[in-house]
């Protein structure tokens, strides 16, 4: 069943700055992962669709999300929990799925009041936060805590965030942490 990602990002963002941020609101810290990632095109191939195959350090998931509208409320996401990243990667490619690429990013996870922020750092680009809640008033009030005005909240997703840099990140097919 499709579920709704209640989803804004707060971009440029000093990461230790803001986990002090956080941590200062009562966050608490969740712990930092690499993650890595394949993306795929769905079959049919459809825009604003795709699958991901995602390690979090901790789970292994496969996901088809949608992009819906560049609202917090735009994206929709059928995901499960798989066994292993490398023979999922390899099942989905002796079925004819094949990745469009692989992506790496650095993720420091925090909780505060139920609402999970990520201080994500991904190549190329400066660091931005995450802030995912359960209803767009989670991750409102959340950044209301953090003192971040909601006009420099984003729902854009990251290949949007890409473009604000002048990086097409669909050009990329290979883009890793150094």
């Amino acid at each position: 069943m499709p579920t709704v990602e209640y989803e804004a990002k707060y971009l440029n963002v000093d990461a230790d700055a803001m986990a002090t941020r956080i941590a200062d609101a009562g966050g608490t810290h969740k712990g930092e992962y690499r993650l890595r990632r394949y993306v795929y095109d769905t079959v049919p191939a459809a825009a604003g669709r795709w699958i991901r195959l995602r390690d979090t350090g901790d789970a292994v998931t496969l996901c088809v999300k949608e992009i819906t509208s560049d609202g917090i409320d735009g994206t929709r996401e059928t995901e499960t929990t798989v066994g292993d990243f490398d023979t999922t990667h390899t099942l989905l490619s002796r079925m004819g799925i094949l990745p469009r690429s692989y992506q790496e990013n650095q993720r420091d996870s925090w909780l505060l009041n139920g609402v999970r922020l990520e201080i994500d750092s991904w190549p190329l680009i400066p660091p931005y936060l995450e802030i995912e809640g359960d209803s767009a008033a989670d991750v409102w009030a959340t950044a209301s805590r953090l003192s971040i005005p909601t006009a420099e909240l984003t729902s854009e997703n990251t290949t949007k965030v890409y473009l604000r840099y002048g990086i097409d990140l669909s050009s990329i097919s290979d883009l890793r942490l150094t």
